[in-house]
C-alpha cells in the first residue's frame, strides 16, 4: 500500500496526539503546550517546551528527507510573528484552537469539541462560499 503525504500526515498527527494522553493524561493542545513553556517553573514546562521545540525541528526533518513544505507567502516575518502572537491568544482565550479541538477534543469524544468543530467548520464553509461570490 502506497502512502501520499497526506495519509502518512494524517496518521503521524493522531499518534502524536494520543501518546500525550495516554503517558501524561494531557490533551496534546499545541496552544496548551505552548503556554505551559512559558511559566519555567511548573513541572510540566520542560516537556511543554519539548513539544514545541519538536513540532518546530518536525518540519526541518520532513524537509531534511526531501519532502516538500508549504509554499510560503511574501508576507515579512513580522506579520508573521504578529498573526502568530494573535492566533495564540485567541486560541487560550478560545479554550484551544481549531486543531485542538478536531484532533484532540473529537478523539476524546469532547461534546464541547464537537460543539466548537461545528462552528469552526461551518463559519469557514460560509466565509468560502461567500469569497467565491466575489470573484
Amino acid at each position: 500500500m502506497i502512502f501520499s503525504n497526506e495519509i502518512l500526515g494524517g496518521l503521524l498527527v493522531g499518534l502524536a496526539s494520543a501518546l500525550p494522553l495516554l503517558w501524561e493524561g494531557r490533551i496534546a493542545g499545541v496552544s496548551g503546550y505552548a503556554a505551559t513553556s512559558l511559566r519555567p517553573r511548573t513541572p510540566e514546562a520542560r516537556t511543554s517546551l519539548a513539544f514545541v521545540v519538536g513540532l518546530v525541528l518536525g518540519g526541518f526533518a520532513w524537509r531534511g528527507a526531501g519532502f516538500p513544505l508549504a509554499a510560503l507567502s511574501a508576507e515579512p516575518l513580522w506579520l508573521w510573528g504578529l498573526a502568530g502572537l494573535l492566533v495564540g491568544f485567541g486560541s487560550r482565550l478560545g479554550g484551544g484552537c481549531t486543531s485542538g479541538h478536531g484532533v484532540c477534543g473529537l478523539g476524546r469524544i469532547s461534546p464541547r469539541s464537537f460543539v466548537s468543530v461545528l462552528i469552526f467548520m461551518s463559519v469557514a464553509i460560509l466565509t468560502r462560499v461567500s469569497m467565491q461570490g466575489l470573484k
